[in-house]
């Protein structure tokens, strides 16, 4: 796998407190850099994977109906309210 360069503008606060960062752990901007972009990745994939799995289920005819969820939504909150009384 080759690497290539990726440049990113951001405002300068944020670079500044990347710095003092990048000293602090003594790691490089761009291995923090791609450390954060990684992250993100993946995190945005998994939504990504799961929106689309949702979709699926729904056109599969697998989800509840808005009004059911709202209703059980309620039954849920008025126990925990009772338990609590």
């Amino acid at each position: 796998m080759s690497d290539v360069t990726v440049t990113v503008r951001m405002p300068k606060a944020l670079r500044d407190r990347l710095e003092v960062l990048s000293a602090e752990t003594r790691r490089s901007k761009s291995f923090l850099g791609l450390e954060a972009i990684q992250q993100f990745v993946e995190t945005e994939e998994e939504i990504v994977l799961g929106i689309r799995q949702a979709q699926g289920e729904l056109k599969a005819g697998l989800g509840i109906p808005h009004d059911e969820v709202v209703k059980q939504s309620k039954a849920y909150l008025e126990a925990a309210k009772a338990r609590r009384t």
